[in-house]
């Protein structure tokens, strides 16, 4: 038996991956299970994580926590940049890259002949991980749930069966939803959700449903130096993560933070899932009311664009691609004024930055919009006749213009008293 080729696995401890250890046990491997912890697991359910690895034939196993690392290469970097996929989604997928950084670092100190995980075919996670695992090793990967679909068309019903043939369950909130939990958030899909139904509130881990928001408003201060949350409600930040994991808990009480998305995958396909990311939302609505103050048009257009790219990037699985570093130093070098204080406050379903205490704000008390300001009404004039004089004498000269002149615009009928 000493003979036989081990092979590293990225665990969960959730269908895909249970199903994952004795099928590739049966193929003849060892199998070494790690498990990454990205903030959203207490102890108690890390040991039961372990403790199912065991029960389903791991000869080994690792718990590595990775939510600070999560915190400094993700969270820092996307509230800066501030931008959602598709406008929407706020990318709580990108836990992968640091499960697969410790993944292979430990299937380097093993010796591992492979490293493994639980993607789908049809998934975006296949991408992330394959694409990640290449960037950062040779070692060969093995992916059991995209081999079995080649022989069902119901991967989820036949892992549930093959398991049970081996004498091990799966509880029955597996069998309904897949769920994927870290400090970022929650995101759900199957059952109703897939079918284009509305969610139940079986659905909901982070975030209250109405009937159950407190009725007192709820406010919180976050303080940041150079686009970084460093505070909150004046306390320093030493622990992100758990900084984060509080905000989930303050916020989800009153369904902040939740929405359902329906995008454009890596793959070809169309995903809809539920999200909850109540911590996220209060952190990219802080900064977004700081920065807005504190930077030029310009950097503000511009940085968009990169911003843009770089989530791009991240929910497209080029993680460690390297134009990825390059925006990001672009971005950073954007946020020299984002320091302040924002005050962010919730009734219930949305957080809004209600207040915001900055130096840096690119405003001053003799220019005030709609106001007042330093220059005078024929300054003004000048100003419009020579800004908008290209864009006058096109407007002569288009024949789409012109065409738009011929509407009929028929007086109003009079209303008799």
């Amino acid at each position: 038996m000493s003979d036989q080729p081990l092979v590293v696995l990225a665990f969960s401890g959730g269908l895909d991956t249970s199903f994952c250890v004795p099928y590739l046990i049966e193929k003849g491997y060892k199998v070494h299970t790690v498990f990454v912890n990205t903030g959203a697991m207490d102890p108690d359910e890390a040991s039961a994580i372990e403790a199912r690895a065991f029960e389903l034939g791991a000869v080994g196993h690792d718990t590595i926590d990775a939510s600070k690392a999560l915190w400094d290469s993700f969270v820092i970097p996307f509230v800066q940049g501030g931008a959602c996929y598709q406008n929407r989604y706020p990318l709580l997928c990108s836990d992968r890259y640091v499960i697969v950084q410790a993944m292979v670092s430990k299937a380097h100190e093993l010796g591992a002949a492979a490293v493994a995980h639980g993607c789908t075919a049809m998934g975006n996670d296949q991408f992330r991980f394959d694409q990640s695992v290449r960037c950062l090793t040779n070692l060969p990967i093995l992916a059991p749930i995209r081999e079995i679909q080649g022989i069902t068309d119901t991967p989820r019903a036949y892992e549930i069966d093959e398991l049970a043939k081996r004498g091990f369950g799966v509880n029955a909130s597996v069998k309904r939803y897949t769920i994927n939990e870290n400090v970022l958030g929650v995101t759900t899909s199957g059952s109703e959700i897939d079918e284009l139904g509305a969610p139940d509130d079986a659905s909901r881990k982070l975030t209250k449903p109405r009937a159950e928001w407190p009725t007192e408003s709820l406010k919180v201060s976050v303080t940041f130096e150079s686009g970084i949350p460093v505070a909150i409600d004046g306390q320093p930040i030493t622990d992100g993560p758990e900084a984060l994991a509080k905000l989930n808990d303050d916020f989800g009480a009153y369904g902040v933070g939740r929405g359902i998305y329906t995008g454009d995958t890596i793959v070809g396909l169309k995903g809809r899932i539920v999200y909850e990311c109540p911590g996220l939302d209060v952190l990219l609505q802080a900064h977004k009311a700081l920065e807005e103050l504190a930077l030029t048009k310009q950097q503000a257009d511009f940085k968009a664009i990169a911003a843009n790219k770089w989530t791009e990037l991240v929910f497209g699985g080029l993680f460690f691609e390297p134009l990825r570093i390059d925006l990001e130093s672009l971005i950073t070098s954007t946020q020299a004024n984002v320091c302040g204080t924002v005050v962010v406050e919730t009734h219930g379903g949305s957080a809004l930055a209600v207040a915001v205490e900055t130096e840096n704000a690119l405003m001053d008390d003799s220019n005030v919009y709609a106001q007042k300001a330093a220059w005078t009404a024929s300054d003004a004039e000048g100003f419009i006749k020579i800004a908008g004089n290209s864009s006058a004498l096109g407007a002569s000269k288009s024949s789409a213009i012109a065409a738009a002149q011929q509407i009929d615009f028929k007086p109003a009928q009079a209303v008799n008293a």
